[in-house]
């Protein structure tokens, strides 16, 4: 079986910096029980990560669904739903912008 893009935005801001999400279905699994993976990153012009929302398993230390900084420290986040996760990321990205 393979995987199905079910969301995807990209988009480019004035200052250059620019965000990808993109989200797929898959199989359930022991490392995507939800049957979705996900990486929504917002971004420098030069590429360096700004904020990045995923949930790839093999990050010790950290819950399945986590994020990560522009200082590489990443930490657990709650996942309730691909359209509400969606929306944290949006929401934590235009706060990130405003600063």
């Amino acid at each position: 079986m393979g995987s199905t893009v079910i969301y995807e935005d990209e988009d480019t801001f004035d200052d250059g910096s620019r965000y990808e999400m993109i989200a797929t279905a898959i199989p359930k699994s022991d490392d995507y029980p939800e049957g979705v993976k996900y990486r929504f990153q917002y971004m420098a012009e030069d590429g360096r990560t700004l904020l990045r929302f995923d949930n790839f398993p093999d990050h010790p230390g950290v819950d399945r669904h986590h994020y990560h900084t522009p200082s590489g420290v990443y930490d657990d986040i709650e996942y309730t739903g691909l359209k509400a996760h969606a929306q944290k990321f949006y929401d934590e990205m235009d706060d990130r912008r405003e600063r």
